[in-house]
């Protein structure tokens, strides 16, 4: 055990930065400092861990795994504040609790994001009579641990350890304790903790007996860990987030719709908050967007060079239409962003007409329809059709006026982006031509056309090479429309672990898959011959197209994704 420090560095590494970068690492929260002190000394952050671990003389925690005895025993906020959580440890801990006097006597071992000083040292013996074994681990993982076993926003709503009062003061805390202000840090903590851990929704789901809190991330839904004490506060919760959001909080009949400025960090994230009634209470659904500011490039969305030569030529047209086609959550507005950064230059005038405005594009003009005050896509279009585009990007084509107007708009020399929802991307001829407009037209002005779904991408950090049985593969193949000769010649396939880096469930991230559709001549005659969405598919096929599948296929081989994944969406799409 080493001595504790009083919020210094060990003398071995005060020595290996200046005093500016000394103050930087102690100004820093305990769950940064290891981030900002491996910067200083130029090293990775587990060569950090162990060179602070070595002059501190502290041992590594890892694999960590909560300590079923100590459950209870501190506060959630002092937890949180200190980032330090009680940690099962060899054979200290077993599965079955000791009796109280034996379990006195026993270590209470302590993993934390940073060396425990003095005063860290002193509050948890306040809670405490145990000996404390101190360790340090990553503190990613330790945060990860603090989440999972006390919950997201634990110590915003734990009333009972206001100011980490000693036990016998509990009870005049809870008197005094400001529950508006442990509402308004819960409501900051889960949005936090969402953005921390890239959730693209937020969803309150008030159920019977509790109140439900779930993320959308990498496009799955995720239980959040939550306080026990949170039925308690789900009125207060649910109103917090309606005035955040301006809404009329005594209306709770009706659903409402509203927008919250978030402010994490340095960037300002623009909420959309949705409210319905259901049985129990009102459920409200958060939307988090511009998160990035990051450009995405076609590299980062996961287009291979051959596909990305396909799209390239084609945006060097001086008009036409070029459609991005899939679900909900596809990504076909980050396919589109990425467009138009690649195209983006002081010779183009670049309008964009979105509903939302999901990614800020240096020198776009970027407009945000308004149905309520009848400024519809259409609409809109119209207008932009006056101000001298050269390329128009339509968020979506969702009905015959908008549709004819950008139809109109590509014919008369303007390049222009659009969306559409279908299943596959010969299905957007068929879409345009069921509603309404002209096949010539549609034939005439559809440039390319870009199905996308996309799928979990395998953690770096800890996938490995699974063997593959043979007869699952080629039923697997055969969904995905690719030669189920290629099964006799793979042995294994990459596969999920799970880690620290990905939370233990084996991915990290998403990578798309991509069918590029382009009308040829044999094809254009299909169009005007009404002919299905069957035949178009076939005749792409025949002239060379790569379906999803086999797009899915090629990314499963080259190690991005699992077959799993790629089934999970493409069977999804078929039905």
């Amino acid at each position: 055990m080493t001595a504790l420090l009083d919020e210094q560095l060990p003398a071995s590494l005060a020595g290996r930065v200046t005093e500016d970068q000394r103050q930087a690492v102690m100004d820093a929260p305990r769950g940064e400092r290891l981030a900002v002190l491996g910067a200083a000394l130029h090293l990775s952050e587990a060569d950090a861990l162990a060179t602070l671990a070595t002059a501190a003389g502290l041992d590594i925690a890892s694999n960590l795994e909560p300590d079923p005895n100590a459950r209870g025993v501190l506060p959630a906020r002092l937890v949180h504040e200190f980032q330090v959580v009680p940690i099962r440890h060899g054979a200290a801990t077993g599965e079955e609790k000791p009796e109280p006097a034996a379990l006195a006597a026993l270590p209470l071992h302590l993993a934390a994001a940073w060396i425990p000083d003095a005063a860290m040292d002193d509050w948890i013996r306040t809670f405490t009579t145990r000996p404390i074994a101190w360790h340090l681990a990553v503190p990613e993982r330790v945060h990860q641990l603090i989440i999972e076993n006390f919950g997201v926003g634990s110590g915003s709503l734990e009333d009972s350890d206001e100011s980490y009062v000693a036990p016998e003061t509990q009870q005049q805390a809870e008197e005094v304790v400001d529950e508006d202000a442990a509402v308004v840090r819960f409501v900051s903590d889960v949005i936090s903790q969402a953005i921390e851990d890239q959730a693209t929704d937020i969803h309150f789901e008030p159920q019977e007996g509790q109140l439900r809190i779930r993320y959308r991330v990498d496009g799955l839904l995720v239980p959040v860990p939550l306080p026990e004490n949170l039925l308690r506060f789900q009125d207060a919760i649910i109103s917090r987030l309606k005035i955040m959001a301006r809404l009329n909080i005594s209306e709770r009949r009706l659903p409402q719709d509203g927008r919250i400025n978030f402010k994490s960090g340095t960037n300002v994230l623009d909420i959309r908050v949705s409210t319905i009634p259901t049985i129990y209470a009102e459920s409200i659904s958060l939307r988090l967007l511009n998160q990035k500011k990051e450009a995405y490039t076609m590299d980062r969305l996961g287009m291979s060079a051959n596909e990305q030569e396909q799209i390239v030529k084609i945006l060097d047209y001086p008009h036409g239409i070029i459609l991005v086609t899939g679900p909900t959550g596809s990504g076909k507005s980050t396919s589109l962003n990425a467009f138009l950064r690649k195209i983006n230059s002081t010779d183009l005038r670049i309008i964009t007409i979105e509903d939302p405005i999901e990614y800020e594009v240096p020198g776009v003009n970027q407009m945000q329809v308004r149905p309520e005050i009848g400024l519809t896509f259409a609409d809109a279009l119209r207008h932009v059709l006056r101000q001298d585009p050269d390329v128009i990007m339509v968020g979506e084509i969702r009905d015959k006026d908008t549709a004819e107007i950008a139809i109109r708009a590509s014919l008369t020399g303007h390049l222009v982006f659009s969306t559409l929802h279908t299943n596959d991307a010969p299905g957007a001829i068929t879409r345009l031509v069921d509603m309404g407009i002209e096949p010539f037209l549609v034939a005439s002005a559809i440039e390319l056309v870009i199905a996308q779904r996309l799928v979990r991408r395998l953690c770096a950090e800890c996938s490995r090479p699974a063997a593959v049985p043979r007869v699952k593969l080629r039923e697997a193949l055969a969904i995905l429309g690719c030669d189920q000769a290629e099964a006799e010649l793979i042995d294994s396939l990459k596969g999920p672990v799970g880690c620290d880096r990905c939370r233990g469930t084996g991915y990290r991230g998403r990578i798309g898959l991509f069918e590029i559709f382009r009308l040829n001549d044999e094809m254009h005659e299909l169009v005007l011959k009404h002919e299905s969405t069957r035949t178009l598919a076939e005749c792409a096929r025949k002239n060379g197209m790569r379906t999803l599948g086999q797009s899915g296929w090629e990314k499963v081989k080259a190690g991005h994704t699992t077959l799993d994944e790629v089934l999970r969406v493409i069977t999804v799409a078929e039905k």
